[in-house]
C-alpha cells in the first residue's frame, strides 16, 4: 500500500464546503477538497478531511 492513506467515497459524497454548501471536488494529487465557489481547497490530513476554513488553503 502506498503512502495516501484512501477515504470512503460515500463519505465525500456527504461532504459540502462548510462556506457555500455546495459539491466539493476531490483534487487526488494535492490530497484536497476544492471549493470552486469559495475559492477554497481543505486539506485530508491521514484520510481525514479537514474542514475548517482556518485551515484551508485559498486557491489562486
Amino acid at each position: 500500500m502506498s503512502g495516501e492513506v484512501e477515504f470512503d467515497r460515500k463519505m465525500l459524497e456527504a461532504l459540502v464546503c462548510p462556506v457555500t454548501h455546495t459539491t466539493l471536488h476531490y483534487d487526488a494529487g494535492k490530497q484536497e477538497l476544492v471549493s470552486k465557489p469559495a475559492n477554497l481547497a481543505f486539506p485530508i490530513r491521514d484520510g481525514i478531511p479537514v474542514m475548517l476554513v482556518d485551515e484551508a488553503r485559498k486557491l489562486d
